[in-house]
């Protein structure tokens, strides 16, 4: 590999843990656009129960990955949300990274 593509891919993986470590905590806590859509027409409460009405959000089941160490944005057994959520968003980016540098290297190696 040249060492100006080398230097590219460190920056925009040195750009992307950073982003995933230190910027993810700081995106809302408030539902996204289809979560919004999927809640509407129900009423909820402070624990964000659903009281009343009709809405797609009654239907909802549990994440089947909910027991995953990975699941919810943290690390399981990391108590510190700060930390839990941006070592996270790292692990996410460093297992990304590997899967796609080993599929780039095995494409290489078979042309």
């Amino acid at each position: 590999m040249r060492k100006k593509s080398t230097w590219f891919i460190l920056g925009g993986l040195l750009a992307a843990l950073l982003l995933a470590g230190v910027v993810s905590n700081f995106a809302s806590g408030h539902p996204d656009g289809l979560d919004s859509v999927a809640r509407e027409g129900c009423t909820f409460d402070e624990q964000d129960q659903i009281t009343g009405g009709q809405c797609m959000a009654q239907a909802e089941t549990d994440n089947q990955t909910k027991d995953s160490p990975l699941a919810g944005y943290s690390v399981k057994g990391i108590s510190n949300e700060f930390l839990s959520t941006g070592l996270s968003g790292v692990l996410g980016v460093l297992i990304t990274f590997g899967v796609g540098a080993g599929a780039f290297w095995l494409l290489k190696k078979k042309a």
